[in-house]
């Protein structure tokens, strides 16, 4: 598997991660530590967790599977989150450093480990003053409990100003930037995109596969029902059912991959996964796979290479509407001008 710079950091990570949000929830234990080995067993070297994640659950698990393997310990990088709530305290959340030290301090337990490689802030905290919070994940790499920190669900102007705030602290800045990102849900790439590029964040895009859309599984004339996740809960999506299956865009971007995917004989999966890694900034793509067998297929994309104009077909089929200006039509042909 392909290994990249964690951003600006010296760090190196395999071009897929593994997303551990399944964990205690959709895959029980036995499950999980096979998703692990199978993972670290592809040559996958990154392993990304949260505290919330099933109240601390897919934490602990990751902990007994660290503590059965320890060279895997040794090789993988470790990447958790903190900000949600952990407790029914009016303080058990938040970017303060009164709730990060609890979160984190409660992670490493979890983790069975006295270090973590990337801390992440899972969002925004618009309550917290921001030197409040880089203050803290300062003192915590200066006491050695985790190598950097990146930030998750930030907007451009936040992600920039927390770059700044650190620069003129002095301390150390943020490394990663973990958006949703995929071939349907691609609007981070007006602002925050740029944003990412100019502080030298390194991506990590989370739901890749746009919660199984992006599969091949669903189809326009019938709503999914049972072993997809849309069937099993459609309320979890990020966007319902009636608002994807009634874009045209939708079905035409599945069109493509399905093409594409056939051409290469592999899967649509692979084609989404195989164009994101593809796009400026991406360091590692999160992979959320429920079995060995989505695991396993997700994971051929990492060998998958498609040609520029296959990119391309996909780029421009994939174009979210954003108006003319200033991230549409008009807005890029200026810039267009402007770099010309």
């Amino acid at each position: 598997m392909e290994m990249r710079l964690m951003g600006r950091s010296g760090t190196v990570v395999s071009t897929f991660a593994l997303g551990t949000m399944t964990f205690g929830n959709e895959s029980d234990q036995r499950v999980s530590h096979d998703l692990l080995n199978s993972y670290v067993e592809a040559g996958g070297n990154f392993i990304d967790t949260a505290d919330v994640y099933t109240s601390g659950t897919s934490e602990e698990i990751i902990g007994h599977w660290l503590q059965a393997r320890p060279e895997a310990a040794r090789n993988v990088v470790l990447a958790t989150k903190g900000r949600f709530p952990m407790g029914a305290s009016p303080n058990d959340l938040g970017n303060s450093r009164r709730h990060l030290r609890q979160a984190l301090d409660a992670s490493l337990k979890r983790l069975g480990v006295d270090h973590i490689d990337l801390y992440q802030l899972h969002s925004w905290d618009p309550l917290t003053p921001l030197e409040e919070s880089l203050g803290f994940l300062q003192d915590a790499v200066t006491a050695g409990k985790i190598s950097y920190y990146g930030l998750s669900n930030f907007t451009g102007w936040q992600l920039t100003k927390a770059v700044f705030t650190a620069r003129a602290h002095g301390w150390n800045e943020p490394v990663t930037l973990q958006p949703q990102y995929n071939l349907l849900e691609r609007e981070i790439e007006s602002e925050v995109v740029p944003a990412a590029l100019d502080a030298g964040l390194g991506l990590l895009p989370w739901s890749p596969l746009a919660g199984g859309w992006l599969t091949g599984k669903y189809r326009r004339e019938s709503v999914p029902a049972g072993k997809t996740r849309v069937g099993d809960n459609p309320t979890r999506q990020f966007q319902g059912w009636d608002l994807r299956s009634n874009n045209d865009r939708t079905w035409q971007i599945l069109d493509e991959l399905k093409a594409t995917a056939s051409a290469h004989k592999v899967s649509s999966a692979q084609v989404a996964l195989a164009w994101l890694a593809a796009q400026p900034g991406v360091t590692s793509v999160i992979l959320g796979a429920r079995t060995v067998e989505q695991l396993r297929d997700n994971l051929g994309a990492a060998s998958l290479r498609l040609s520029g104009a296959e990119l391309q077909r996909l780029t421009d089929l994939s174009i979210p509407a954003v108006g003319n200006y200033p991230y549409g039509a008009d807005g890029r042909q200026q810039r267009s001008r402007q770099l010309g």
